[in-house]
């Protein structure tokens, strides 16, 4: 097990900076740029946690050994949250006073509104991370936050624009319903799910609350029973209770086509899945790790094949922390490139500056981050000839 600990890189410098070294000016030549996370490092989001520290780790590395932010070397620290607020809250503003980073990794909702003041009374830090809520992007208490993919809202009405394509083109409407968890992971999305399934005339004809574990299923699968549900929609597991309940609806004779979204479809849930020979369908906001049409997944690809050889495959976990990396260094670069120091109105402009970026193709689309998300995906679907997940549709923007 990780222990909690504070890790300092200072990756590609000749010498680490001292505290305090930092300096918001650029008048003093090539000051380090500093990035600092707080990952679920321990506990029960681990393995989202040490994902994502090997992502940021990896991305500062790899843009070090590549010029940095023009010229700029950028120095890592990363402390371990353990996915509990009173203990990020208190790494983030140790971090906050010793290290002053221009840019935050945060390890979910919970704790980005925890350290929201703080942060916007630095005037000098922006933040990111692995939340996906719509609250977090209410310019009014959040100004310095953005989303590395679409809201979890959006993600279902990426899945929804695609069944009503199916639908249109088959000419059968599906019956659909949802399961989902009562964490703001699983309910946030359900208001712009149901909406885009009215306009699509979609009808959702049952709904199933559940905790996000420890569940009973029987009673909520024989829910399912009764409306028969062409498509179930899970929303806010990661794997379980998925695979109990898509038994037991088998076992009830029910042929529902199993769908979810982001972190319900990496290789954890569609592996689980596939060993009951189920074919899982759903929305990724990027490509998989596997994908060989993006030059940045290959250059992802490549590096951790160099520095964790051990590593078998590439998560969504990875791959979000280091597109999250990748937005950090965009709007540091476009500010120094510009000739301004790393404030917070500064950084907020360059942020909503990005409109046609191109991101090396891990997001399909160029991104446009002018509203603070990528609002775009794509459907894969998966297939047992190739054991992977496959495109099922083209990129999707809503």
């Amino acid at each position: 097990m990780i222990q909690r600990r504070k890790l300092v890189q200072a990756i590609g410098s000749a010498a680490a900076l001292g505290v305090g070294a930092w300096r918001p000016a650029f008048a003093q030549a090539k000051a380090d740029i500093v990035i600092g996370a707080a990952h679920p490092m321990t506990g029960f989001m681990s393995f989202a946690g040490v994902a994502s520290n090997n992502a940021m780790g990896d991305y500062i590395a790899w843009r070090n050994q590549n010029g940095g932010i023009a010229g700029h070397k950028i120095r890592y620290v990363a402390e371990d949250s353990a996915y509990k607020v009173d203990q990020g809250v208190a790494v983030v503003k140790k971090m906050m006073a010793s290290d002053k980073p221009s840019f935050i990794f945060l390890d979910g909702t919970p704790l980005s509104k925890a350290v929201a003041r703080d942060v916007l009374a630095s005037g000098t830090t922006m933040t990111g991370g692995f939340s996906s809520s719509e609250a977090l992007l209410d310019q009014t208490q959040y100004p310095h936050h953005f989303l590395s993919g679409p809201t979890f809202g959006a993600t279902h009405e990426i899945l929804m624009e695609y069944i009503g394509r199916i639908s249109k083109a088959s000419g059968t409407v599906p019956k659909i319903g949802l399961v989902y968890t009562d964490q703001e992971f699983g309910s946030e999305a359900i208001p712009a799910s149901k909406a885009r399934a009215q306009k699509l005339g979609l009808p959702i004809v049952q709904e199933i609350v559940t905790k996000p574990t420890g569940v009973d299923v029987t009673s909520e699968v024989a829910k399912l029973r009764r409306t028969r549900p062409d498509i179930v929609i899970f929303q806010g597991y990661i794997m379980n209770p998925v695979p109990e309940f898509v038994k037991q609806m088998r076992e009830a004779g029910m042929n529902a086509q199993v769908m979810s979204t982001t972190y319900g479809v990496d290789r954890i849930m569609y592996d689980a899945l596939a060993k009951s020979g189920e074919r899982l369908t759903g929305v990724m906001p990027y490509r998989y790790g596997y994908d060989t049409d993006s030059k940045m997944m290959t250059t992802m690809r490549e590096y951790v094949a160099k520095v964790r050889p051990q590593q078998d495959s590439i998560s969504v976990f990875y791959i979000h922390s280091w597109l999250t990396g990748m937005i950090f260094c965009e709007v540091a670069e476009r500010c120094v490139k510009a000739g301004k120091k790393l404030t917070l109105p500064n950084m907020k402009a360059a942020l909503e500056s990005i409109k046609e970026w191109d991101t090396g193709g891990l997001t399909g689309l160029l991104a446009d981050l002018s509203t603070h998300q990528i609002k775009s995906g794509r459907v894969y679907s998966y297939d047992p000839a190739s054991k992977r997940m496959e495109p099922a549709s083209g990129w999707i923007r809503v």
